[in-house]
């Protein structure tokens, strides 16, 4: 069971009901090396530098995590624009060489045509006024 602990420093790694852990692993790490795993650990949720090591090395044993290097990872994306690249020129070129229908599709109707956009209704017309000839 995972509980935050903010306050009480780093949660620890969670608990498995029904199985002692009785095998144990002892690892050292120099100055350096211990940084990047605590900095790695604190990343992930402020975990304990063991129970993060515990479950990133349960991840890549099961396969459920695959260690990739920064540069694998930087080619994986631009594989990964790559291919985005590849779909649409795929499609471009597939539109052009696609034949046209045999016949003309019509298009579809128009709606009619309105000759006023508001009608005056007959009523409010006011008769027009008439020319005065103008003065000599």
């Amino acid at each position: 069971m995972t509980v935050s602990r903010a306050a009480k420093g780093p949660q620890r790694r969670e608990r498995r009901t029904g199985n002692a852990r009785a095998n144990r692993v002892n690892l050292s790490f120099d100055d350096t090396e211990f940084k990047v795993v605590l900095t790695a650990a604190n990343r992930d949720g402020e975990m304990a530098p063991g129970a993060w090591i515990a479950r990133q090395a349960m991840a890549v044993a099961q396969g459920t995590l695959i260690p990739v290097s920064r540069d694998a990872g930087d080619v994986l994306r631009e594989l990964i624009r790559s291919r985005l690249h590849l779909q649409e020129a795929v499609s471009a070129l597939h539109a052009l060489t696609t034949p046209p229908a045999p016949f003309p599709v019509p298009p579809p109707p128009l709606p009619p045509a309105r000759t006023q956009l508001f009608p005056t209704p007959p009523d409010r017309l006011r008769p027009a006024r008439p020319v005065r000839p103008a003065r000599p």
